[in-house]
């Protein structure tokens, strides 16, 4: 998926994969943490901590984490149907779209991530990269700051996970000397729960 320019205009490619919510949260539920019926303590840690997801993925099936790029746009300044704290990132802004999955070819995750264009390059010089290795090679120092979470269907997701919905999802800011570097939104596949056992604990 790649957009096409003509001179000044800016023709979108199809959208990116978002949540249908059944349930969504803000920063106050993130901050408090879920009630453990609704959301597991061990996914509690990876959706509402602010530690590397693709680091944490690694951990966890002791496979690295590796990433398929699949959209690289340039989508000018237009909202893009993100979340509202996409406003937080400078104009003109880049969508990337990546899938992250074991070495093996498993997929665990599904990322979009927009960037100011004109600073993209700088931060992921290897695109094939996961964020956070790409980051952590310059290393740069990041705030990851959680702003919501989500829980919901997708059926692109369900197709390309082969695992049926819903899904858990977030969306942060990454933050760099006290300015706004990157919104995230991420999903993770409940493939998961192979290695971090069920989603919500029964009551």
């Amino acid at each position: 998926m790649t957009a096409i320019t003509k001179a000044n205009s800016v023709i979108l490619p199809s959208t990116w994969h978002n949540l249908i919510p059944l349930w969504q949260g803000n920063e106050v539920d993130v901050q408090k943490g879920l009630s453990h019926t609704q959301l597991a303590p061990a996914w509690q840690l990876l959706l509402l901590g602010d530690g590397s997801p693709t680091r944490h993925l690694q951990l966890l099936t002791g496979e690295p984490t590796e990433v398929d790029v699949i959209d690289m746009s340039l989508i000018g300044v237009d909202l893009d149907g993100a979340p509202d704290l996409i406003q937080a990132v400078p104009e003109p802004r880049l969508r990337r779209q990546v899938w992250l999955r074991t070495a093996s070819g498993q997929r665990l995750a599904y990322a979009t991530s927009w960037w100011e264009a004109s600073h993209v390059d700088e931060y992921l010089q290897n695109r094939s990269l996961p964020i956070w290795a790409s980051l952590t090679r310059l290393r740069t120092e990041l705030y990851r700051d959680v702003q919501g979470i989500y829980y919901g269907n997708c059926a692109a997701l369900e197709s390309a996970f082969e695992q049926p919905g819903p899904f858990w999802g977030r969306h942060y800011l990454f933050w760099h000397h006290g300015q706004p570097l990157t919104l995230i939104y991420e999903v993770f596949s409940p493939y998961l729960t192979k290695y971090l056992g069920a989603m919500q604990l029964d009551k």
